[in-house]
C-alpha cells in the first residue's frame, strides 16, 4: 500500500491518496484471489489424472487449460436453488464469510520488502484471528440449510478446526520467540542471508517438525485429504455444502483453494524465508542503475511448491475417521508441539544456543540437495513407467 501510496501524483489530497491506494490493493488482490483457484483446480485435475494413470482435461481448449474456465463460467450463471425451510439470509451469507475469512488473510502477507498492504505490528496475530471466521460460515451453512447431513458437516468442520488451531498455534511461537516480534515482515528480514539462515533449518532437528505440525493442521483448517472429514461423501452425502448449488457452491471451493495458498504462503513466510531468496545473488536482476527485485515470485513460487504437496497427498493418503482426527490433534500434534515450545523456548534463553546449534549453517543445502534429486529421480521413474504403460496399451 505505501508503494502505491508513493507512486500517486503528491498534489492529490492525502484522504484520496490513501483511498486510492487502498482500492487499488483490493482489486489486485481480489483479482488474485479470484483467479488463482481457477489454476489450481486445473493443476490439480493434471496432477490427479497422473497419479491415477488418467489423462484429466483434454478436450477444451489445448490440453484442457479452458476446462476449468468453462466450469467456473458455468457455476455463475446455474440457478441458486434455496431448500424448503432454509433461512435464506443465513444460507446466502455462509459463503460470504467463508470467503472473507480467507479473503482478509492477504492483507498482511509480505509479497516483497515493499509490496504489502498493510505492516502490521501483530501481523501474525492477525491472521490467525481472521481465518477463524471461515469456521463461523462453515457452521452457519451447515445450520441454515435445514438439513441433518449438512448439519453434522458443519460441526464436523467446527470441531476439526478448532482443535487443529492450537497446534498450530503453539508451532507458530517458536518462531515468534526466535524473532521477537509478531511483524511477517521482520519475520521474513531475520531469515536473510540465503537458504542455511530459513527458520526450516534453525535448531534442526526441532524445527522442521514445528513445520511439520504447522503444515498438517493446515491441512485440516483447508478440509484437505486426509482431513477432509466435513466434506466425506461416502457418509455425508458433501458435508456442510449438500444444500448449495451454484455460484454459492463454487465459492465455497473458492475459500477452500483461497486458504490451501494463504496456509501455504504463511508457512514460507515462517519457515521458508518468505520472499528471501534461497541465494543472496538470485534477489534480483539487475538492470544498469536498476534492479528487478524477484520476491514476489519466490514467495509465489514457494507457496506453490506447498500447495502442490498438499493436492500430492490428496491422491496419496486415505481418509481418516472422526476419532483418528481428534486422536492426532490432542494426543500426537498438541503434546509435540507444547514440548517445542518450551524446547526453543530454553534454548533461545540459553546464551550459547540463542541464536541456533553450531551444525544449523551446515544442514539446509545437503537436504535441500537431497530432497530435489529424490524427486526428480521419482518423477522421472514415474514418467518412464507411463510411457511405457502407454505402448503395451497399444500393442
Amino acid at each position: 500500500m505505501d508503494l502505491v501510496f508513493n507512486l500517486l501524483p503528491a498534489s492529490m489530497p492525502h484522504w484520496a491518496r490513501v483511498g486510492l491506494s487502498g482500492v487499488t490493493c483490493a482489486v489486485i488482490l481480489i483479482t488474485f484471489m479470484a483467479l488463482g483457484p481457477i489454476l489450481y483446480v486445473y493443476v490439480e485435475t493434471k496432477v490427479a489424472g497422473f497419479m491415477q494413470d488418467r489423462i484429466g482435461p483434454k478436450r477444451v481448449g489445448p490440453h484442457g487449460m479452458l476446462q476449468t474456465i468453462a466450469d467456473a463460467i458455468k457455476l455463475m450463471f446455474k440457478e441458486a436453488i434455496y431448500p424448503a425451510g432454509a433461512d435464506k439470509k443465513l444460507f446466502i451469507l455462509a459463503p460470504c464469510l467463508v470467503v472473507l475469512g480467507a479473503f482478509l488473510s492477504f492483507v498482511v502477507l509480505p509479497f516483497g520488502s515493499r509490496l504489502q498492504t498493510v505492516d502490521l505490528n501483530v501481523g501474525l496475530f492477525y491472521v490467525v484471528a481472521v481465518s477463524s471466521i471461515s469456521t463461523v460460515g462453515l457452521i452457519m451453512a451447515g445450520w441454515a440449510s435445514n438439513n441433518k447431513y449438512a448439519l453434522f458437516g458443519a460441526m464436523r468442520a467446527a470441531a476439526q478446526i478448532v482443535s487443529y488451531e492450537i497446534p498450530a498455534v503453539m508451532s507458530l511461537l517458536a518462531v515468534v520467540m526466535i524473532v521477537g516480534s509478531l511483524s511477517l515482515q521482520d519475520i521474513v528480514r531475520a531469515q536473510a542471508g540465503g537458504l542455511s539462515h530459513w527458520f526450516l533449518f534453525r535448531y534442526f532437528p526441532l524445527m522442521p517438525v514445528a513445520f511439520a505440525i504447522f503444515f498438517t493442521a493446515g491441512l485440516a483448517e483447508c478440509n484437505r485429504t486426509p482431513f477432509d472429514i466435513p466434506e466425506a461423501e461416502s457418509e455425508l452425502v458433501a458435508g456442510f455444502h449438500t444444500e448449495y448449488s451454484g455460484f454459492f457452491f463454487a465459492m465455497f471451493f473458492l475459500a477452500e483453494y483461497t486458504e490451501m495458498f494463504v496456509v501455504s504462503a504463511i508457512a514460507s513466510v515462517l519457515f521458508l524465508g518468505g520472499w528471501m531468496a534461497p541465494l543472496p545473488v538470485l534477489q534480483a536482476i539487475p538492470l544498469g542503475d536498476f534492479a528487478i527485485g524477484l520476491g514476489p515470485l519466490w514467495l509465489i513460487a514457494k507457496a506453490w511448491s506447498l500447495v502442490f504437496v498438499m493436492m500430492w497427498l490428496r491422491w496419496t493418503l486415505p481418509r481418516l475417521r472422526v476419532d483418528q482426527l481428534m486422536y492426532v490433534a490432542w494426543k500426537v500434534l498438541l503434546p509435540i508441539s507444547m514440548t517445542l515450545v518450551v524446547a526453543i523456548g530454553g534454548l533461545v534463553l540459553w546464551h550459547p544456543t540463542a541464536n541456533g546449534f553450531p551444525w544449523d549453517r551446515w544442514v539446509g543445502w545437503p537436504l535441500t540437495a537431497l530432497l530435489f534429486a529424490y524427486l526428480t529421480y521419482m518423477i522421472v521413474a514415474a514418467r518412464r513407467w507411463s510411457g511405457r504403460r502407454t505402448r503395451e496399451m497399444a500393442a
